[in-house]
């Protein structure tokens, strides 16, 4: 029951769960009509399709609409792609129930007449046996003569295997993983407790944190182990020149480092070293891990470039165009935001609300995750439960940004090896 005004019935919400089948199949299918109903006083109709799974219960749920066509009895529906899942559970052959309708612009639309079909008669194609009459029930009780009220025709039916993030992970793909962090003056001075780069020997500082809990899963899809950790806004000794791409290990040649514990422990050694100076520049560290992700676009690698910062970027037109350039390439970038900052022009990076463009030019895909990492501290100190929060959400887009890649390049996942069988020892006994 919803409630809500008091003394008042706000209406009931009712909840049907039914375990999914595995099956992977997506359709594409096009429908056209011929000859319905004419519904409208002063023109024709305005016809649309309704199309409802059936449940394990016998009750019916909608699961596609299809555009509506204006002003004709002859429409022609846009191709629509749809999961096995949605249509029916990949029961082959269960019901699914198509109402056409007439469209109004009051939301009181005009049941023009129904028919039933199921996914295996649907993957016979075009042919007569896809060519269904459209029934109104309360029209055939009435007149004898009633034929039917059109006639709806499948014109294609393609079936299309969807592939998983992990399909290509078990072929062989490999996720590169970038960490660069903020150095700049803002953060303030590491040696103070008030930093967000303070060195405290008892806790991780919010830096830390941020690339502990990403770091930690994302390692897992990287068989190297080996990282390449930045740093940019820093002056770097001897001679104090400002950096915005150094390594923190202090090799530029190799800036690798063995995993998430040897990238905490060439960020430490840094703090201790460098000069936190600014400005907050992005472009240079983009840049740098787009070098490497256009080297190999055959789908073999996937880079992903965590850059944790404390806010205010001073390069925004320059990143905004690096972002662009590399939505073309093999590349997700992870913002996470530390301290009290306002983060609106990470937002805009983010590009979730409006696409990211520059000079007139749109991202090709969306490839920037922001978090503000303020979101994620457990009022009851609980660390180990925010971080895991952090890291679910931060992650939560690469799997399709992945997948975005690789479906517009038409890169399909390489087999996977088979599973590995330890050799059998035979025993030999001696009589």
């Amino acid at each position: 029951p919803c409630r809500g005004i008091p003394g008042k019935k706000c209406g009931t919400a009712i909840v049907t769960a039914e375990e999914l089948g595995c099956c992977r199949d997506s359709v594409l299918m096009q429908f056209c009509a011929n000859k319905l109903d004419k519904k409208d006083f002063f023109g024709k109709s305005d016809p649309f399709l309704v199309f409802h799974r059936s449940n394990e219960d016998g009750s019916f749920t909608i699961c596609h609409k299809t555009e509506v066509v204006k002003n004709t009895l002859n429409p022609v529906w846009q191709a629509f792609k749809i999961s096995v899942r949605a249509l029916c559970n990949g029961d082959y052959d269960r019901t699914i129930k198509v109402e056409v309708y007439d469209w109004d612009r009051d939301g009181s639309h005009d049941f023009i007449g129904e028919f039933t079909t199921s996914y295996r008669e649907l993957s016979r194609g075009q042919s007569q046996f896809n060519v269904y009459e459209v029934i109104n029930p309360k029209k055939k009780g009435k007149k004898k003569k009633y034929v039917n009220s059109g006639t709806v025709t499948l014109l294609s039916f393609l079936i299309e295997t969807e592939v998983s993030f992990l399909d290509y992970i078990k072929g062989g793909t490999q996720i590169n993983f970038t960490v660069a962090i903020d150095f700049t003056a803002s953060n303030g001075n590491p040696s103070q407790p008030t930093s967000l780069h303070y060195m405290n020997p008892y806790q991780l500082n919010a830096y830390g944190m941020a690339l502990r809990a990403v770091g930690e899963i994302i390692q897992d899809y990287d068989s190297d182990k080996m990282f390449p950790a930045l740093g940019f806004g820093a002056r770097l000794p001897p001679d104090g020149r400002v950096s915005h791409e150094f390594a923190l290990n202090g090799n530029p040649q190799n800036p690798y480092c063995h995993g998430i514990d040897g990238v905490m422990e060439a960020y430490y050694r840094s703090l201790k070293c460098v000069q936190l100076y600014g400005p907050t520049n992005f472009a240079p560290v983009i840049n740098h891990v787009a070098r490497y992700a256009a080297s190999v676009k055959d789908g073999s690698q996937y880079f992903v470039l965590l850059i944790i910062t404390d806010g205010v970027i001073s390069d925004m037109a320059q990143t905004k165009e690096s972002i662009v350039n590399a939505s073309k390439l093999p590349m997700s970038i992870i913002i996470v935001g530390v301290g009290p900052a306002e983060f609106d022009a990470m937002e805009e990076l983010d590009g979730d609300v409006v696409r990211i463009s520059s000079r007139g030019r749109f991202a090709e895909r969306d490839i920037v995750q922001f978090v503000p990492f303020r979101d994620y501290i457990d009022r009851s100190g609980n660390h180990v439960l925010s971080m895991a929060r952090l890291a679910k959400d931060v992650l939560a887009e690469i799997p399709e940004q992945f997948l975005s890649y690789m479906r517009v390049r038409g890169i399909k996942p390489s087999p996977a090896p088979p599973p590995y069988t330890p050799p059998i020892h035979v025993l030999q006994t001696q009589i």
